[in-house]
């Protein structure tokens, strides 16, 4: 294969410009990228070597190799790992424009790429880091096993990218990076020292260096000899400790390391929110070193993103993406888990079904979830932080993990009625706070606080001083499918079905008081529903309005609307669903319909009015109107005759 020119795909050079011009505030960063690269490297043939031995060419002596050169201007980082062919090196350096990819450069539109300099390395992209500090980078590479199919790619950063094979005696990667000439303090040796110790001391594998030494030579009785000058030897140094950070005691470790692990395993510059770090014992043993983030990652609903947690066995890194070791909402936790009882040759596949696996799974939540508890209770700002972040996620556990319910169920918070706006209540202090002559919990769905909480089903609520819960995630919906009571109270949705709020003798007064209404009002009850006949269900006099006109109202068991919004941006079939409409019976719109009436039924504004009542619920409730246009030109009209008067 001769050499190849070819350009980079639009979004890469996109990510490349960005990442050489704003992206990074630390240049220093590039070096632990390409330490960690080669490290994956080493993971990915240590675990493919269980069950194909050749592919490691009688070398399993596992080293990442840093070759500073000051004369040349260039530092060069090795490695022995898997190594790549040439379609490998296309995909995962020349086309890399993959979701990811997209979403990230979405992410820092508008902001300059500044507000969030380091976050490179979610995206897999760290190797673009080297362009920080190189005009050219060199990468030669050959798979393991595969001893004639070894390529060479360099590129200037420019849009384009040359590829072509090449001989290479062992498998692996060498990158080599020609320096900037403002960054040739890179190969000082005090630079390199000091980058490795801070960012990469807990890599398992050694991070080595040649150095070199004026030394005196000594004679047989290890003393000088006198007069004989220094001679130079060179020496290879590992400059790592590659000690497991998980392995050893927790008194031993300090806040630095264990936020510097943080930072190396998930690619975030801020600290952690919480640490975890625990030895399981008994049935499973296992070892956890897990960290509860303090903000959200962007791709945290992308349903191909991969999970935060790397299993290890004995040290050896089997697989970062074992969907069973965490359930789906805990996907936000960070971190390793290492197994003493899972077989070294275990496959990703057997992983998904292994029963030591979902023990560990089983150990691992409760740990986690009895951690959100006690920081919950006794760090109550720090675990709001956690749920404005995360809590849509922790809602989902309540619909999918039964077992889990009774823990989850006092972990979630809601926006109330009775709490200021970013301020949450848990269904307990919802039900510490309940009047006594209330029986139920009172909850709303829709997109925000702002719409919910101006709704005109909370209006009798209100009055009554009944607290209601605001449910604006979109998993809510779904989470009170699941959560049908809490305490012994049932959750009840102010707009579906009839709201039994009245005591006794306040219900024996409203039911005579209704009687005598529905009586007075029967005829345009009767002419209300007959004219919005194929869009409402039915027609009738309210309870829960106190202020508004009219709202809309679902059976029951009907759905609401949000949820048939939910549905429809889904691109769900949605079956047409009528709702009720309530007229308040106390508003002015009711006599000054029922005076129209009395005189003159035939008359189409009379008609026109009824399709007022009826776009004006659906606005209230967020919905959208049938004829906006008609609409608004009513409106007008009856400014227009209101401002003649």
């Amino acid at each position: 294969m001769t050499k190849i020119t070819k350009k980079f795909e639009t979004e890469v050079q996109q990510l490349l410009d960005l990442v050489i011009h704003s992206l990074y505030s630390n240049r220093d960063i590039f070096l632990r990228e390409l330490v960690s690269n080669a490290s994956d490297a080493i993971d990915k043939i240590r675990f493919e070597a269980h069950s194909n031995e050749a592919l490691l060419e009688g070398n399993a002596d596992w080293k990442i190799k840093i070759i500073p050169d000051k004369g040349a201007g260039t530092l060069t980082i090795s490695d022995n790992g898997i190594g790549m062919g040439i379609a490998e090196v296309e995909e995962n350096i020349g086309t890399i424009a993959r979701s990811g990819t997209r979403a990230f450069l979405d992410s820092l539109k508008g902001r300059g790429g500044t507000d969030n300099p380091e976050l490179i390395g979610q995206f897999g992209v760290g190797f673009y880091s080297a362009f920080m500090v190189a005009d050219r980078v060199t990468l030669v590479t050959r798979r393991a096993g595969d001893k004639n199919a070894a390529c060479r790619w360099e590129s200037t950063g420019d849009g384009s990218y040359t590829i072509e094979e090449c001989a290479k005696e062992s498998r692996g990667t060498e990158i080599t990076l020609h320096l900037k000439e403002e960054m040739q303090e890179y190969p000082d040796e005090w630079k390199i020292r000091s980058i490795v110790k801070k960012y990469s001391d807990y890599v398992q594998y050694p991070v080595v260096m040649d150095i070199t030494r004026d030394e005196v030579p000594t004679g047989v009785d290890g003393k000088p000899i006198e007069g004989a000058g220094t001679i130079s030897k060179t020496v290879e140094e590992t400059l790592n400790s590659m000690k497991a950070i998980w392995t050893r005691p927790k008194g031993e470790i300090t806040d630095d390391e264990y936020e510097e692990f943080y930072k190396h395993i998930s690619h975030d510059f801020d600290k952690p929110l919480k640490t975890i770090h625990y030895a399981a014992e008994g049935v499973s043993e296992f070892r956890a070193l897990l960290y509860v983030p303090a903000h959200r990652p962007f791709d945290l609903f992308h349903p191909e993103r991969k999970r935060g947690v790397h299993l290890y066995v004995k040290r050896v890194f089997i697989t970062d993406n074992c969907e069973n070791l965490l359930p789906d909402y805990l996907r936000f936790v960070k971190g390793v888990v290492d197994s003493s009882d899972l077989p070294l040759n275990v496959s990703r596949e057997i992983l998904q079904e292994d029963v030591q696996i979902r023990r560990i799974q089983k150990n691992l939540v409760g740990k986690i979830l009895s951690t959100l508890a006690e920081m919950q209770t006794k760090e109550p700002q720090e675990y709001l932080t956690f749920f404005k972040e995360f809590g849509p996620v922790l809602k989902e556990g309540i619909h999918l993990d039964t077992a889990n319910r009774d823990k989850l169920q006092e972990l979630i918070l809601f926006e109330s009625s009775k709490t200021g706006t970013g301020e949450f209540a848990s269904l307990k202090e919802y039900v510490e706070r309940m009047p006594a002559k209330q029986t139920e919990i009172y909850y709303i769905t829709g997109e925000s606080r702002r719409v919910v909480e101006n709704s005109p089903h909370l209006e009798v609520l209100r009055e009554k001083g009944f607290e209601v819960l605001f449910m604006t995630d979109p998993v809510d919906e779904w989470v009170v499918q699941a959560l049908a009571e809490y305490g012994g109270k049932k959750l009840k949705p102010v707009d579906r079905g009839d709201l039994e709020i009245d005591s006794e003798e306040e219900k024996k007064a409203r039911e005579a008081r209704k009687e005598e209404t529905e009586k007075q009002y029967k005829g345009l009850l009767d002419f209300i529903g007959d004219k919005l006949k194929d869009r409402i269900k039915e027609v009738r006099l309210s309870s829960r309005l106190a202020e508004s006109a009219c709202c809309l109202v679902a059976d029951q068991a009907g759905l609401s609307a949000h949820m048939e919004r939910l549905l429809k941006a889904m691109n769900q079939d949605v079956p047409e669903t009528k709702r009720i409409l309530e007229i308040n019976p106390d508003h002015p719109i009711m006599q000054a319909l029922s005076h129209m009436y009395d005189e003159n039924r035939e008359s189409p504004r009379l008609a026109d009015y009824c399709e007022l009542l009826l776009d004006q619920a659906l606005l209230a409730e967020g919905s959208a109107i049938k004829n906006p246009l008609r609409f608004t030109k009513l409106v007008a009209e009856l400014m227009v005759a209101a401002a003649g008067k």
